[in-house]
């Protein structure tokens, strides 16, 4: 049944425009953030409960995981009814009293919208299984022939992100598209049913008072006529890096267009995020043109090393690339589906962004903490993900009975290891799962856990929360942070990152030695301790300074 509730009021901003532009949005993954009812699985309550820690951190919105009515095949980004919450979450109305609570705090929420397919479970798919061939269900998704003798082989040689072939056969004999888990079957987006219904959605969730949409696999919706073989195995090996039948085609663009206008019709500025893994900066930037969306993430520079010379070429071209459509930078280290960035650094660089190795931690955490200072004086819009402000690491050590990934379950596909960014995070020093809830937590937690939950950082200068805390309210406060669209490069030492915008200096070494520089300015914020001799300053390795010019 579906409910209509008014929606609440959306923090104002006064004459400001653009919030988008330079806000810092904190990603809740649900399950994992807060156990509201004590069953071991986090939900809307728990989180609800915790937005009074958001506000102080020092956070603009808050971006929800999937929490919609989902059989949880793939932790909820297998939809079986895009207006509806799943129970182990809550209902519409816990849904309804968060967002209203993060309003009146003057946080935005932003949520997920899975578009490129839907579970096994949702009615359409259940029905088009029921009808069988040349069904109009059928023709909501993409079922086809086999190819073989006796159509017992796959219409085309895709292979499904997770591992094995993109297409399931189903008793009739057709075949069926997924492009992740076979539970999660592809839509067929040039058919206008499918269209109709996510600008429905859409709206429902709009009137429900939501300020965005974070759109998940927006590369993925509009395949290539007539699905031709890509040729060659590792087709994941290309995600990203190369021009594929099934993802970025440009088709994509038009049904931007159109979710454009309808955001457009309501107050309030509200907004969506483009996931898309594209080949090139230039590419990405398709999706932020001022017609489709607001945002799109940067996953170039989420998957650069902690190396001076990469980390410039690829802020260069991310910026040079937003300036033409007029939208703003992203800036992203951590998220659901990559292994923490402070267990990513504290390995050799090139191991990719799914890591089974806890490598150095006191090197990880003290590269991820400059990181995050660097991520933070960039002109544009930052994400956090949730207990990266803890500065967690990977669990890489979670027993193979207890992996949840789907992926981890399929041969030759992504490695599986997404469990270990998803434990759930550390509220108290004790408890059995330290604050988290009080019937367990539904991963195992780390005896590490309690050292460093919130509790046990909160007023420690030192510690990694409170180092989060400060940054996000000196990027509030200097007038040179925040939203912009270009750096200026300062001359600096092989190994060193040094860039000025308006009033401000951000220097950042990258090197795993003591570098000298002539002293900037006045130490605003630093991940480390620096020492002034003689109009020079000593960066420690790793280490990150603002300076006030």
């Amino acid at each position: 049944m579906t409910q209509h509730l008014a929606a609440p009021a959306a923090p104002t901003s006064g004459t400001h425009t653009g919030w988008w532009r330079d806000a810092v949005i904190y990603q809740v993954y649900p399950r994992s953030f807060a156990d509201g009812n004590g069953d071991g699985m986090g939900d809307l309550e728990g989180v609800r409960s915790r937005l009074p820690y958001l506000k102080d951190l020092g956070v603009d919105a808050v971006w929800l995981s999937p929490f919609y009515a989902s059989p949880q095949a793939d932790a909820g980004y297998d939809v079986a009814d895009y207006r509806a919450i799943d129970p182990m979450f809550g209902t519409l109305l816990d849904a309804d009293a968060l967002i209203r609570d993060a309003h009146e705090l003057g946080l935005r929420i932003i949520v997920d919208l899975v578009p490129n397919h839907s579970s096994d479970q949702h009615e359409w798919f259940k029905r088009a299984l029921r009808e069988g061939p040349g069904s109009p269900l059928r023709a909501r998704y993409h079922f086809r022939p086999g190819k073989g003798e006796n159509g017992e082989l796959p219409p085309n040689d895709w292979e499904s992100i997770f591992g094995g072939p993109a297409w399931t056969r189903t008793e009739d004999g057709e075949w069926y598209l997924h492009l992740f888990a076979p539970e999660q079957p592809d839509f067929n987006w040039d058919n206008p049913a499918v269209a109709d219904e996510f600008r429905s959605i859409l709206r429902f969730w709009l009137d429900m008072g939501v300020d965005g949409f974070r759109v998940d696999v927006a590369h993925g919706l509009v395949k290539a006529e007539g699905l031709p073989d890509l040729g060659g195995t590792d087709q994941v090996k290309l995600l990203g890096n190369d021009v594929m039948p099934f993802f970025d085609q440009d088709g994509v663009h038009e049904i931007y267009r159109s979710w454009r206008t309808i955001l457009d019709e309501y107050p309030d500025e509200r907004i969506a995020v483009a996931e898309a893994w594209t080949p090139t900066v230039e590419r990405t930037a398709n999706y932020v043109r001022p017609d489709e969306l607001h945002q799109a993430f940067n996953f170039q520079y989420l998957g650069t090393h902690w190396d001076a010379a990469e980390l410039r070429a690829v802020i260069d071209s991310s910026l040079a690339a937003m300036r033409p459509v007029d939208a703003p930078a992203t800036w992203v280290l951590s998220n659901h589906d990559v292994t923490r960035h402070a267990t990513r650094f504290a390995n050799p660089a090139g191991l990719g962004t799914q890591l089974r190795t806890a490598g150095d931690r006191e090197l990880g955490l003290r590269r991820a903490r400059a990181a995050t200072l660097l991520m933070l004086a960039l002109p544009g819009s930052a994400y956090i993900y949730q207990g990266e402000e803890l500065g967690l690491p990977d669990v890489t050590d979670l027993p193979d009975e207890v992996r949840q990934d789907p992926s981890f379950f399929r041969a030759a596909g992504q490695d599986g290891y997404r469990d270990g960014c998803r434990v759930p995070i550390p509220w108290t020093v004790e408890g059995s799962s330290y604050g988290f809830g009080s019937g367990g937590s539904w991963l195992p937690q780390p005896d590490s856990w309690g050292g460093l939950s919130v509790e046990a950082q909160t007023g420690d200068p030192g510690s990694t929360l409170e180092l989060y805390r400060s940054a996000l309210a000196v990027r509030r406060e200097h007038p040179g942070l925040g939203a912009g669209t270009a750096v200026e490069w300062l001359e600096s030492p092989e190994g060193v990152l040094a860039f000025r915008r308006d009033g401000f200096v951000c220097t950042a070494n990258t090197t795993g030695a003591v570098v000298r520089i002539p002293l900037p300015g006045r130490t605003l914020l630093a991940n480390e301790t620096v020492m002034i001799v003689d109009d020079m300053a000593e960066l420690p390795a790793d280490t990150t300074v603002w300076w006030a010019v």
